[in-house]
């Protein structure tokens, strides 16, 4: 299951998808066309964990939602240095995060993937509960 980012209008469509990972990975790509993008992506049998991918050129965000209560950022990968910062589309907003929690868009993409195979989260990094 996911929803994402609408590459016509730019905007959140929060109307989730059942499909195969290909529509999924479709979407991204269009997204990757349009320069930024917003996706969440969860187990078509649960309503947690959900992976939230924000992206917005190279630079790129993962959100874990565990359950309604608990949000973790993962930690980045040293693509943007500590102190500056990075803004990337937050559902239909821009918003700040500092380079602690950057990842490179392909590193991120690719880790989103491996979560729509395994529906694991824990083995994709290190997380710091929000």
């Amino acid at each position: 299951m996911w929803a994402a980012t609408s590459p016509e209008s730019g905007l959140f469509h929060p109307v989730e998808r059942r499909s195969e990972v290909k529509d999924l990975s479709d979407r991204f790509d269009d997204l990757r066309s349009c320069g930024q993008g917003y996706v969440e992506v969860r187990s078509p049998d649960e309503e947690f964990p959900v992976l939230i991918l924000a992206f917005r050129g190279d630079h790129a965000i993962v959100h874990l939602v565990s359950d309604a209560e608990r949000m973790s950022l993962l930690v980045g990968d040293g693509t943007v240095p500590s102190g500056a910062e990075v803004e990337v589309p937050i559902m239909d907003d821009l918003a700040a995060f500092t380079g602690d929690f950057v990842l490179d868009t392909d590193r991120a993409w690719g880790l989103v993937h491996d979560f729509t195979r395994t529906r694991a989260a824990g083995p994709l990094g290190e997380w710091c509960e929000l």
